[in-house]
């Protein structure tokens, strides 16, 4: 047991004071279990995580993409689904929530579900993959993919969507919509993929009032290159060429600084790195801390606060292909000289 390690960085306002890991695979045998029988945290495969902390049921829901929980293939159902839980170590499901119709404008890859609370109601916020590019013949092959919002009346579904088509510019390659709220207006934070625009973007939509769809054009929040840690795959080794901009989450902070935390790839390993709202708003503009929130080859983190008050940070760990556990961080919210001390535990 490794314990004790500690790191500090610069200009943040977030401490992770200590670590409970959870997470590995699911058998595909009970991909569809729906006995609610209690899944071990360490037991379940799951990329890109995100818990929702119902107040009204005082109850964790886990959300993931169906095929996570088998090697990612496209075949057979695809949607999303839902474990619960009430201590955030033993989950029971999973239960689909949403499943793709026949007739559904894309029928590819399914990712990173996230679902928000807005006025009553809950918002699944996720993102689908067309099998058919969006580049003309003779192109280099450009998968559709956009973000879509739908909406249900309870965090277990079902999920209706509002269209037959993503929220986000249908000529752009986009993902990892995720929901901020200011001054009772909503908002979708997005990713324009460095595979369409090779320095990946993140963007910003008015959403309507419902939800059902957007207003206005997206405007650009950042480029990955403007942040100093965030490599390009091809100097890492990779056959792309190109700068990463996945899973950005907004968090406001006790003395009322906006950070957005975000995912892209550091000196060697996937990361999360913070971004901070220099207005203090949405709209930016938006100024990148130069250290990582995260460097340990983990990613698309998302924050929350559990029942009793503590503010958690959750990732998946590491970033390879049918390896990813879900991780679990407590928080700390404070300044310290304007430095951020983490620390983390490895328990066994």
């Amino acid at each position: 047991m490794i314990t004790g390690r500690k790191f500090t960085f610069f200009l943040s306002v977030l401490v992770i004071c200590s670590i409970s890991e959870i997470a590995v695979a699911q058998s595909v045998d009970n991909l569809h279990e729906t006995s609610f029988k209690g899944i071990d945290a360490a037991d379940l495969r799951i990329r890109d995580p995100f818990i929702l902390a119902d107040e009204n049921s005082e109850t964790y829901f886990l959300y993931r993409q169906i095929a996570n929980g088998r090697g990612d293939s496209v075949q057979g159902i695809r949607g999303v689904e839902v474990y619960q839980s009430k201590n955030l170590k033993i989950w029971k499901g999973p239960q689909i929530v949403f499943r793709q119709p026949d007739n559904f404008w894309a029928n590819a890859q399914v990712w990173a579900p996230e679902v928000h609370i807005f006025k009553g109601k809950y918002y699944l916020f996720v993102t689908f993959s067309a099998n058919r590019s969006l580049n003309s013949d003779g192109a280099p092959w450009l998968p559709v993919r956009g973000t879509q919002i739908l909406v249900s009346d309870s965090p277990l579904g079902p999920f209706k969507a509002f269209d037959n088509k993503a929220h986000t510019p249908h000529d752009w390659s986009s993902l990892d919509g995720t929901m901020w709220v200011e001054d009772n207006v909503p908002w979708m934070i997005f990713c324009h993929e460095w595979t369409q625009i090779g320095d990946g973007a993140i963007e910003l939509l008015q959403l309507k009032p419902d939800l059902s769809a957007t207003e206005g054009m997206p405007q650009l929040l950042f480029h990955a290159s403007q942040a100093p840690w965030s490599k390009n795959l091809k100097d890492l080794g990779f056959d792309s060429n190109g700068l990463v901009t996945d899973g950005p989450f907004l968090y406001r902070t006790k003395i009322g600084k906006l950070l957005m935390i975000w995912s892209s790839f550091g000196s060697s390993d996937y990361a999360v790195g913070i971004a901070e709202s220099e207005s203090g708003k949405v709209t930016g503009p938006w100024k990148q801390q130069s250290e990582l929130l995260f460097k340990a080859d983990g990613g698309h983190a998302m924050i929350f606060t559990t029942f009793q008050g503590q503010l958690m940070l959750c990732l998946h760990q590491p970033n390879k292909r049918q390896t990813e556990r879900m991780k679990l961080f407590k928080l700390e919210d404070y300044w310290i000289a304007e430095k951020m001390v983490l620390k983390w535990d490895h328990l066994d």
